[in-house]
């Protein structure tokens, strides 16, 4: 799998620019804000329909225009499919494939792999959980896309559960202080309660339903990334500790310490659990008006021998650490596709020292596409030779 063609218009500095690609290493050169990272965040855009760098579209779209384009030609076993987004902040973006319109953009997921690595990513060990839980949930998607719409269903019902919290917590709390419930005409105390808990049962059963397909997804995908992660650190650290994520769950103690030790319960156990745990801390949710259990409330630990990465590794080791998981993920991909995802590299080897660059470039030389933005020629080993670049100003022009 490899991007032949990358065509971009109105998307962040750039009122327009054409990329031409081709297989092995492609280097962009330039010093920093002249857009290198904007032409890569463009490409993993196509892949991920996200930006590795905002959470939301309109940092995307160039100052003064209405909406930005990129298009891209994905090259697969030999069949070139053309990819064309339309960004539009506060409307819904569009997507074409071959010039065809899709119903819904995320259709577009599935035609383009990529695994994009950057200096954002120390987030992942130093960082929130949601730096790691959005690694998963990215990882998930890029696996099988149709986990999309899995992560979506759940976000609505998260959102409208606590929605329910906070507006009917009045009325569910008995004997206690606070506002008073606002009831309808004839209606007591007691029935309007009883009417609350009755609805939030039923939103309870969409959260443990699809809350439980989304946790049974991430357990089986870190089950599977674990042996590829540890041994991705091993090869670039050149370290003798052991680098081991696990996961954390927000459900009933003896559920979450089985899950600790990596079991991997059926997604009906799961369900159940979330049903049980929600029952648990169902008073405290009610005053706190948000909800405390399921998979947004969960952690990756990400461990270098017996000890926690966050707040003791080094500099370099959680480098290293945010290079095994990226790295893990694309083995994983290329393993599960049978082909190479396309290998992003924005702003790395300036972070590494020689020893780190050098073992990096020789993990990664036989890619079928690894594309690298860095500020000087000097930041990029010799192994990674290639087609080169220069970005400056907004302006790309290819090297003899």
């Amino acid at each position: 799998m490899h991007v032949r063609h990358l065509t971009v218009a109105d998307f962040r500095s750039y009122s327009g620019a054409d990329l031409p690609l081709t297989k092995g290493v492609t280097t962009l050169v330039g010093l920093n804000g002249q857009g290198k990272t904007n032409l890569v965040e463009a490409i993993g855009y196509v892949a991920t329909l996200s930006s590795h760098r905002v959470a939301t579209d309109q940092p995307l779209v160039r100052f003064g225009a209405e909406q930005a384009i990129v298009r891209a030609a994905v090259v697969r076993d030999e069949r070139e499919t053309l990819v064309e987004l339309e960004i539009t902040p506060g409307r819904a973006n569009r997507a074409r494939l071959n010039r065809s319109p899709l119903t819904r953009p995320r259709d577009v997921l599935g035609t383009l792999r990529t695994v994009l690595f950057a200096p954002e990513d120390l987030a992942l060990v130093k960082g929130d959980p949601s730096e790691r839980r959005r690694f998963l949930d990215d990882l998930l998607v890029q696996r099988q896309p149709r986990w999309a719409g899995v992560r979506a269903d759940y976000d609505k019902i998260l959102k409208q559960r606590n929605a329910l919290l906070k507006s009917a917590a009045p009325t569910l709390r008995r004997g206690r202080g606070g506002r008073r419930p606002v009831l309808a005409p004839g209606e007591d105390v007691e029935s309007a309660r009883a009417s609350a808990l009755s609805t939030l049962e039923v939103w309870d059963s969409h959260l443990a339903e699809v809350g439980a397909q989304l946790l049974y997804a991430r357990l089986r995908l870190l089950r599977d990334l674990a042996p590829l992660l540890a041994q991705a650190y091993a090869d670039v650290s050149a370290a003798s500790q052991e680098a081991k994520a696990t996961y954390r769950s927000s459900l009933h103690e003896s559920v979450a310490a089985a899950i600790a030790e990596g079991e991997v319960p059926e997604v009906e156990e799961l369900r159940q659990a979330v049903i049980d745990s929600l029952a648990q801390v169902r008073d405290n949710e009610i005053e706190r008006g948000v909800t405390l259990v399921g998979p947004h409330r969960d952690d990756l630990v990400l461990t270098l021998g017996p000890l926690p990465a966050k707040g003791y590794a080094s500099h370099g080791e959680s480098w290293s650490f945010a290079l095994g998981l990226r790295l893990g993920a694309y083995h994983l991909l290329r393993r599960d596709l049978g082909e190479d995802p396309v290998l992003i590299l924005d702003d790395v080897f300036a972070e590494l020292d020689a020893g780190r660059r050098e073992r990096l470039a020789a993990m990664i030389v036989d890619c079928e596409q690894v594309l690298i933005t860095a500020a000087v020629d000097e930041d990029v080993p010799e192994a990674l030779s290639g087609a080169t670049f220069d970005v400056t100003s907004g302006q790309v022009s290819a090297r003899d």
